[in-house]
């Protein structure tokens, strides 16, 4: 495969991966924030025994803010092929899979989307990586041409 066509398929996939990412956390955090009990989404208040949370509000506000706002926006970004996509790609990723291995360790496994939203936040950080070395490849190249790099 053609290595800038390989490039738009692994930004193209990424951009959908972040915005999927991005709009499940925009609804799942505005249910927790809107309702820190958790009663409107099922979720007993007595898995937060063993956290230091005693309601929803921050997970909500966490998972709305950063997860949600956050990776719809590095979709925009990865969307629109600017330089940072890789870079932002890489944090979210992170950031979800730390989110949810620390909701595992507090909460214990609950359901399929805990290891679900791990393996999707691997997968962000994983073509994040792809982006970042691929910027960096045309990077040198530009600079070696004497080309402006593209915003």
């Amino acid at each position: 495969m053609n290595e800038k066509i390989k490039n738009k398929f692994v930004s193209y996939t990424l951009g959908v991966l972040q915005i999927f990412i991005g709009i499940t956390a925009v609804m799942g955090g505005f249910g927790l924030v809107s309702d820190p009990s958790g009663t409107k989404m099922d979720v007993p208040l007595a898995l937060l025994k063993n956290s230091p949370f005693t309601d929803y509000f921050i997970p909500g506000l966490v998972l709305l803010v950063v997860n949600g706002a956050g990776n719809v926006l590095a979709g925009i970004v990865t969307f629109l092929r600017n330089r940072y996509a890789g870079i932002l790609a890489v944090f979210f990723g992170t950031f979800l899979t730390l989110y949810m291995a620390t909701e595992v360790w507090f909460i214990g496994l609950q359901n399929f989307s805990q290891p679900l939203y791990f393996i999707l936040g691997v997968g962000e950080l994983i073509l994040g990586l792809k982006i970042s070395k691929s910027v960096k490849t045309d990077h040198i190249w530009i600079e070696s041409t004497g080309a402006k790099l593209p915003t």
